[in-house]
């Protein structure tokens, strides 16, 4: 029983400053020991555990840490081996994060074709993803052998140790650059919050609850803005067609005139084009203002 949560995050790497970042912007701020593994929250309840990436499923599977900032490859990588092992794991994805964006891969030479690349059946294919690989095969029908590899899995086919790989791909430029190209996408991922299966018997719950719903207020505003304008009221409707991404507006008549004065919360890009349809549909006084917070 704890009073205080325990969030793992990623010592260092491609999550650890967007997840850092994340935090910062739901106000919370921290002490770092001298050693750099743990973080002492001073504006919530709530420490940092500075790990590996792959470290994280483990550390939430024994109760080491009580939620997890990882990617989801690496999170259903380790669902799968419990799986594989007969148990269901004990940790699950509560909120996707937005950022860490990249794809679990097949990839083949460059230089087959595609009936070549289709036929996997019989071949080796190279990865650090062996649960996740294993069960994509299965629920094919397809006989391929897994070699399963903890690093240098592009290089696999130029050494000999594998007829294609599946390995993570963001830009394509390493797959570019050992002559092969992806076919299929076996997973979407990005950074994830993790925790367990079963919610919190105690005084974490409620700061579980908090940390949510202020990761809720932070994502929900990416990209979003504060949409003001002046327009005649009968031009309304149309205009509030040209806004589908926007919340309810807020409505108010201009004293003396048959004018409205709108404002509204859009979700999406507020681009130059859209200023302009807003324009020639009626609108005016254009303004459009960043959103640092916002409760519902």
């Amino acid at each position: 029983m704890r009073d205080r949560l325990r969030i793992a995050v990623q010592k260092s790497g491609r999550l650890a400053e967007p997840a850092r970042a994340l935090l910062a912007s739901c106000g919370y701020a921290w002490r770092e020991t001298r050693d750099h593994l743990f973080c002492i929250g001073e504006t919530m309840p709530i420490d940092l555990l500075l790990v590996r990436d792959d470290d994280i499923p483990g550390l939430l599977a024994d109760g080491t840490c009580d939620l997890g900032i990882v990617g989801r490859n690496v999170l259903l990588e380790r669902a799968g081996e419990c799986v594989l092992a007969g148990a269901p794991a004990p940790f699950r994805e509560w909120r996707g994060l937005g950022f860490g964006a990249c794809k679990l891969a097949l990839a083949v030479p460059q230089q087959w074709g595609e009936a070549q690349a289709l036929a996997l059946d019989g071949l080796r294919i190279a990865t650090s993803y062996p649960a996740l690989l294993t069960q994509w095969l299965d629920e094919r029908g397809i006989a391929a052998e897994v070699v399963t590899l903890s690093g240098s899995v592009e290089i696999a086919p130029r050494l000999g140790k594998a007829d294609a790989i599946c390995d993570l791909v963001s830009s394509g430029a390493t797959l570019a650059a050992n002559q092969l190209r992806a076919t299929d996408v076996l997973l979407e991922s990005e950074a994830v919050l993790a925790g367990p299966v079963a919610p919190f018997g105690d005084a974490r719950a409620e700061i579980a609850a908090l940390l949510l719903r202020r990761f809720d207020a932070v994502l929900g505003l990416r990209d979003s803005k504060l949409l003001l304008f002046q327009a005649a009221s009968c031009n309304v409707p149309a205009l509030m067609a040209l806004l589908p991404d926007a919340e309810q507006p807020t409505v108010m008549r201009v004293d003396g005139t048959d004018r409205v004065a709108l404002q509204a919360v859009c979700r999406g890009a507020v681009t130059w084009q859209r200023l302009e349809d807003l324009k020639r549909a009626g609108a005016d006084a254009l303004l459009v203002v960043p959103v640092e917070r916002m409760l519902a």
